[in-house]
Parts: C-alpha cells; structure tokens; sequence
C-alpha cells in the first residue's frame, strides 16, 4: 500500500480539526506527550506513540513500512503546523469549526463505545459456519452463475421507444442499432454475477428467464438493458467458502449485538423531541409477498426488473 505524500497533506487539514478536538479545551498547552520525540515543530513535539497510531490506521504493508515511517513522519509534521497556524489565528474558534469538532469527537467516542460492547464477541464455531453452508445451497453447492450483455444508457433517454424497441428486438445488438440511429449515447459491457453476489429475488427472476431474454434494470440516473447470455453451474465448496461465511456471520452477530445495544439505550433513556420534530412511526408488519416470474411484465421492453 503506497502512501502519496500529496494526498496525505490534503488530509491533513481535516486531521488538525480532529487534533483541535483533544485540546479544545487547553487550546496552546505545551504538555509535553507521552513517547519518545521524533521531531519538533515550533516547540511542539511528534512522537512515536502518534506516528505508531498513524502506521496502524494506516495498514501499511510489512514490506512498506519503513518507506510508509518517513511519509507518514512528514504527514505528522505538516499537521502540527497547520494545527499551530489554526490556533494562532483562531480558526479553532470559528463556530462553524466547533461545531465540526463536537461531531467528531462524538462519533469517535460513540464508536470507541460500541466496540467495546461489540467487539469481544467469538468466532463463530465450524458447526455454525457448515450449517450456515447447508442452509444456503444457493450461494454455495447450487450457485449459478449468470453471463451477460449490458447497454448502459441514461434513465432519462429511457423514452417508450427505446422500451418499443426492446419489446420488438430479438437481440440486443438490434436494440444498440436502434439506439445508433436515433443518436441515443450509450456503453457496451458485459459481466458475470453468481448468485451469490446478487439479491435472491433478482437470482431467481434471471433463473426463470430463457437465454438471450432482454430485460431492463433501472439504477437511479442510468439504467441498464440486458440480454441473458448464458447460465450455468458455478458451485463452491465449504473448505473455500468458510472464511466468508465466517467474516459474514460475524458482522450478522455484531451487527445484532450493536442493535440490541442501542434498543437497551432507546428504552432506558429519557427522550423528547421538541422543535415540531416527533417520533418516527413504526410501520405495521405485513407478509412479504411471493415474487413470480410475472413480476417480470409480459412485454420485456416496458418491464423492467426494479
């Protein structure tokens, strides 16, 4: 991992606000800080234990390290200078600046909270791992993997000719001709998803879509026409998908835990909202509705997969 000096300056600045938010309140103290001195800069000194806690946020290669020390050591020094020029000129009381620090230090120590609750948590155990393998043959001993033809066009240019053509085209090199002779810009790609990668709904609508089937997947300001180009097998094993299942059922448990935390502090605290604000109404619970292949409309063009 290669640290560009350039691109470490430029963070600089937002660091040196972070660095005001230590000292908010003893703004020019000249306590000297803990660990031996590196450098001193205008009489204020960098020392290792801050260019320790820089190379281990960093997560610089073992390789790289002694390369990542000088770069990082000059990171440091360009910060305390622009820390020094701040309080010199009092931009550290700029209420704008305040304002930027108190939300800083809040979700620094909001966050420090939540790995302490959270970030104990075990490993989960071989037998959760197969059995989180068994019950999800689809990502793993099922697993398909989809090829297919894209053209990217902007959803604004996705006028009910273009969906005509769809409906009317055999193949998507018929939609691009058509695309080419009423000047409408657009990309050509194509790509490989496996069922694993993609939401279980969309999976099971491409499974149940014939080979060269068109259909069209809007995406915000751009929206995607494709052709299924093929389907097939693509099946992993439970020795190569442990450590994602591991790694993804470890943010399922913390992710639960840091919920359940919050719920606890929710019901625990007093909160009021003022101002005209008011709590958020939950919403009744209802049964998901089944999804079929006629979610998909029956002409392609106009359908769409949303």
């Amino acid at each position: 991992m290669k640290i560009n000096k350039k691109v470490a300056g430029k963070q600089a600045v937002c660091a040196a606000m972070i660095l005001l938010a230590a000292g908010l309140t003893a703004c020019g103290s000249k306590d000297k800080k803990p660990g031996q001195a590196l450098a001193s800069v205008n009489g204020e000194e960098i020392t290792v234990l801050q260019l320790n806690e820089e190379m281990q946020r960093s997560g610089v290669q073992a390789a790289q390290q002694d390369a990542a020390r000088k770069q990082l050591l000059e990171a440091l020094i360009d910060r305390q200078l622009l820390e020094n020029e701040a309080v010199k000129e009092k931009v550290d009381r700029d209420p704008q600046v305040l304002q930027a620090i108190e939300r800083a230090k809040a979700l620094i120590v909001a966050q420090a909270y939540m790995q302490k609750r959270v970030g104990a948590m075990a490993k989960p155990s071989a037998q959760e791992v197969e059995t989180y393998f068994k019950e999800n043959p689809v990502f793993f001993t099922q697993r398909k993997q989809f090829d297919m033809l894209e053209l990217v066009v902007a959803t604004s240019d996705m006028s009910e000719g273009v969906k005509a053509a769809m409906d009317a085209a055999k193949s998507l090199d018929e939609v691009a001709a058509w695309l080419d002779a009423h000047k409408i810009k657009y990309a050509r790609t194509q790509l490989s998803r496996s069922s694993a990668e993609l939401p279980p709904e969309l999976s099971a609508k491409l499974l149940s879509l014939p080979k060269g089937q068109l259909f069209i997947i809007r995406e915000g300001e751009r929206s995607l026409l494709i052709s299924i180009a093929g389907i097939k097998d693509n099946p992993v094993t439970l020795e190569t998908a442990a450590p994602q299942i591991e790694r993804f059922l470890m943010e399922k448990k913390s992710k639960a835990a840091a919920d359940a935390e919050l719920a606890r502090l929710r019901a625990a605290g007093k909160i009021e909202y003022l101002g005209g604000m008011t709590a958020p109404v939950k919403p009744a619970s209802a049964p998901a509705a089944a999804l079929t292949p006629a979610d998909i409309a029956n002409q392609r063009g106009a359908a769409g997969l949303k």
